[in-house]
């Protein structure tokens, strides 16, 4: 622990090595990890990636440090908070005819109006209670309350929505549960990470929880319908087709823009209509674990509005590498996925030659020095279209 006076003054929380103390660390779930709070955080993770935990041992920690005891962690360093507020999952009480979403507004409402610059405070999946579009938007305003008071915390949440809302935070970092691929497994790590995760793993975790597997495969193809019905398909350019719009999109004008060209450079006799499908990536999200070890296209769109194409089998290391260079922290990406090293490398030597005819200013010219593909009337007919479609 730091000296007293110093912890009256730091607003800066910093815990190395924090453990789940509850848990047993030769069984493999007690995960350490280490917490730099500067800010408020907004948690996003699967279901079964440790929110609840790391709430649970912020919460542990900061008690026992304040009291001058024992901390579960290497080492700490916990501000002299005026308040410790924890908010953890509700349950109706009938005694009180309250339902589930009023006792949670009730002491949320108590959190909000009595948190200062100096609590901590630590709400477990807020707005959990209601109807999803109006829970939402009621967590987006706490959100940017206990943002505007300037306290420390964590706000952690399901809610992928708030994620589209125009709010407004100066106080406020995203930060994930992060999640790996293993053997074709989508798994969580229980390492706190930065950036946003939109993985659930709902369906997997019903299966492992031993829900029958018809209901997962028809819950699995209800989804499927769902996404579907998000999806219409509008004029954009005379002469050019059609473009797959997502109702209620927030994505800035120039990405949708970059999208309608890469669709339609695919489309001119490299793949059928349909099989590309572009994912995009907001400047703080993460791409989903999947992509790791997949073959995939991507577009940056820098904050100057000039592309750079790529391709790689690492998704989410590639964005990291680029987003640790200065000025590509808010930059938005597009990717796809394509079935194939050799098949990516000949997309992102197209996508390069055609995009500037486009109307776009690319930074990266050099990969696309094979122009007879790139730019050729022909190059379709030179590839066997087997090797051309992509796999959905």
């Amino acid at each position: 622990m730091q000296g007293e006076a110093e912890a009256k003054t730091t607003r800066e929380m910093e815990l190395l090595g924090l453990l789940p103390y509850w848990l047993e660390t030769s069984q493999g779930n007690a995960i350490p990890n280490d917490v730099k709070m500067h800010s408020l955080f907004l948690l996003t993770g699967p279901n079964g990636g440790g929110k609840s935990s790391i709430l649970r041992s912020i919460c542990a920690a900061s008690v026992l440090g304040i009291c001058g005891l024992m901390v579960p962690a290497k080492s700490a360093v916990i501000p002299n908070f005026d308040s410790v507020m924890l908010h953890m999952k509700t349950y109706d009480s009938p005694a009180d005819g309250k339902s589930t979403f009023q006792i949670e507004m009730s002491e949320i409402r108590s959190i909000v109006t009595r948190a200062t610059e100096r609590s901590l405070v630590l709400i477990d999946e807020i707005c959990r209670g209601t109807e999803t579009a109006k829970g939402t938007c009621i967590a987006g305003s706490i959100l940017e309350t206990l943002d505007q008071v300037g306290c420390l915390g964590i706000i952690s949440t399901h809610l992928h929505g708030l994620f589209d809302l125009p709010i407004s935070t100066n106080n406020t970092v995203f930060k994930a549960m992060g999640a790996e691929t293993v053997n074709g497994v989508i798994k969580p790590t229980l390492k706190l990470t930065d950036g946003v995760c939109r993985e659930s793993l709902a369906f997997q975790t019903a299966q492992r929880e031993g829900m029958p597997d018809p209901i997962i495969t028809r819950a699995e193809e209800l989804y499927e319908s769902m996404k579907e019905s998000k999806v219409q398909y509008v004029p954009v350019v005379p002469g050019m087709g059609s473009k797959p719009v997502i109702n209620g999109s927030k994505s800035e004008p120039l990405a949708k823009e970059v999208e309608r060209s890469i669709l339609v450079i695919c489309q001119k006799g490299v793949v059928k209509a349909g099989e590309v499908a572009c994912v995009i990536v907001g400047p703080r999200e993460q791409p989903p674990p999947s992509t790791v070890g997949a073959s995939c296209l991507y577009v940056i769109i820098r904050s100057d509005k000039k592309l750079y194409v790529g391709q790689t089998d690492d998704l989410v290391g590639r964005l990291r590498a680029h987003r640790s260079k200065e000025g590509m922290q808010d930059a938005t990406t597009i990717y796809f996925v394509v079935p194939g090293k050799s098949f990516a490398c000949k997309l992102e030597t197209l996508l390069i030659n055609q995009l500037p005819l486009e109307g776009f200013k690319l930074v990266n010219k050099a990969d696309g020095r094979h122009r007879n593909f790139g730019t050729s009337a022909l190059y379709h007919d030179a590839i066997p279209h087997e090797a051309l479609t992509l796999q959905t």
